[in-house]
């Protein structure tokens, strides 16, 4: 399986315009080789390098599993959106509080859809999903904080 975006290699520099310091919208991703068995995916972006440890940009699940992109600022009709690590639901761009931080955009795939009626949180998530994972994949971006 493979997660990669127009937008930006991996390991490449976000562009500005999917940032807070730009229009803080979600970056077109692309999604291949999903196993046949695969029923959802889970997408789940962290700033690997905060201070403060892991810290969620986005939660996402039961995204379709023959979804194979998802479009700028957009999602599949029908998945579910959690908390991010600011306390809302939905995408925050990357936002480093100094230096270079690395933003890595996983993606896993389910052999089941999550019933859940409010599971907002990542910790949630990942325990819901924990017996579940079929495959997995990672795209890492690059975002520098502004001076």
């Amino acid at each position: 399986m493979e997660i990669t975006s127009p937008a930006f290699a991996h390991r490449g520099d976000i562009p500005e315009k999917y940032t807070i310091d730009g229009q803080n919208v979600s970056p077109p991703l692309q999604i291949s080789g999903v196993p046949a068995n695969a029923q959802s995916l889970v997408l789940v972006v962290q700033d690997i390098d905060s201070p403060i440890g892991l810290f969620t940009h986005w939660l996402v699940w039961n995204i379709p599993a023959t979804t194979t992109q998802i479009e700028e600022g957009r999602l599949p009709p029908g998945v579910e959106q959690g908390m991010n690590g600011f306390g809302n639901v939905g995408y925050a761009g990357p936002c480093p509080p100094s230096g270079r931080h690395r933003y890595r955009f996983r993606i896993f795939a389910l052999d089941s859809v999550l019933d859940a009626t409010s599971p907002d949180r990542l910790d949630q998530i990942a325990s819901d999903m924990e017996d579940s994972v079929v495959d997995r994949a990672i795209l890492v971006g690059l975002y520098t904080a502004k001076e």
